[in-house]
């Protein structure tokens, strides 16, 4: 099977260099069982490398987005260093020439150590970050985020911003709904993201900084994001396959369930998935987050917040969306390829992968070329399997 599908590929492959290097982003057919795309782009990553090598490194974590498909990802700064100083993005950008079989682009932190107090020197890494993030942490303090704003105004970065009021959170774990209610949980509630949400547009208005919302997961994030861009407020935002496909209620006693933000609602589900519908959400990112096994292997409680999801994600919403007729095929690849790269302005290389979208398969997080194997989706079966990804004309993933 795979022998075949490359022998298609190659015979379609003047058609696809002259899709891919268009910008496109249209699915090129190869026959009723393979699909062959543009290469995905992830906005939102941990490749945990440098300073959580036993989480994930640059190599591992590249050769996972390599397997789902990926050939560009943005990674996210809570590292060790934190990629705060120039010098400490030197470190991360070796890392990346060394080691990463894609192209990688880092985030720069907002703040020192994403600690909030003291706003980074964007300038001197401005050239070489895809923008500024304190991703794991929300930025508490209005006047913070302000100067971050026109900071990166006056650069022409973007903002992208991890939205959560500490004083909001009350030692909770999961969404206050009723899978915690039910079971004794502590409940993180919904107003933590979506209140900073409504911090920042104003400051958006106020600045007219380019700013994107990572992970949203909330009814109210979706409505206040469209109300900004009805105002037309230079806005966009992302959503994880997992909040689009599970909610509260399919909680388990497991580590590989909890992330942050948390899995809220049924109508919360609904209202992302209304979002998706009608452009409100403007690109999938799969907030990548893999820990060792010992950090996800003690219960809903006490593991550590992140899944992966980077090996499974286009085949989760081709199974879930496409499939089943709710999205087209087109406009998933606008979601995961031609927006992110438009938004935070990364190029099409001459890249492709190769998807079998005939024959399904089980998740089975044994075969992931990541390091970390919590995710939600473990079992399931889906179609959408990646065979094969090419970037910048080198194959760096093939099925065996």
């Amino acid at each position: 099977m795979v022998r075949r599908a490359a022998d298609e590929m190659i015979r379609a492959s003047e058609n696809a260099a002259l899709l891919l290097n268009s910008g496109v982003g249209a699915p090129v057919s190869l026959s009723s069982e393979f699909v062959i795309l543009p290469g995905l782009c992830d906005v939102h990553v941990h490749f945990r490398e440098p300073g959580f090598s036993y989480k994930e490194t640059m190599a591992t974590g590249a050769l996972a987005a390599a397997h789902g498909g990926y050939t560009d990802v943005c990674t996210m700064p809570n590292l060790s260093p934190v990629p705060d100083t120039k010098a400490h993005l030197d470190m991360q950008l070796q890392l990346i020439r060394e080691k990463a079989c894609i192209r990688v682009h880092p985030y720069g932190a907002i703040t020192l150590e994403e600690k909030g107090r003291q706003l980074v020197d964007m300038e001197s890494m401005a050239e070489n970050v895809c923008g500024f993030s304190d991703d794991g942490r929300g930025v508490q303090s209005d006047e913070m985020m302000r100067r971050a704003m026109l900071e990166a105004k006056r650069l022409g970065k973007i903002i992208a911003a991890h939205c959560e009021v500490n004083d909001l959170l009350r030692g909770g774990y999961i969404h206050d709904g009723v899978y915690a209610r039910e079971h004794g949980h502590r409940g993180i509630c919904s107003e933590s993201e979506w209140a900073q949400i409504k911090r920042d547009l104003e400051l958006v208005k106020e600045t007219g900084c380019k700013y994107h919302v990572c992970h949203i997961s909330t009814k109210e994030s979706v409505q206040l994001i469209r109300e900004a861009k009805k105002q037309g407020l230079n806005v966009t935002c992302e959503t994880g396959p997992h909040y689009l496909v599970l909610c509260d209620e399919d909680l388990q006693e497991d580590g590989r369930f909890k992330m942050n933000p948390p899995l809220r609602s049924r109508e919360d589900r609904d209202a992302l998935i209304e979002g998706l519908l009608d452009g409100t959400i403007d690109m999938i990112a799969t907030d990548h987050a893999p820990h060792s096994a010992e950090e996800k292997g003690r219960g809903l409680e006490k593991s550590l917040m992140g899944v992966v999801g980077i090996e499974t994600a286009f085949a989760v919403m081709y199974t879930r969306f496409v499939k089943k007729g709710i999205i087209t095929l087109e406009k998933l690849v606008d979601m995961m390829c031609v927006k992110p790269r438009e938004r935070f302005g990364l190029r099409f290389g001459n890249d492709f992968t190769v998807f079998d979208v005939k024959n399904p398969f089980s998740v089975n997080p044994e075969t992931f070329l990541s390091m970390g194997r919590a995710t939600p989706f473990a079992g399931m079966e889906l179609y959408g399997e990646c065979i094969l990804t090419v970037c910048d004309g080198k194959a760096v993933y093939q099925k065996k």
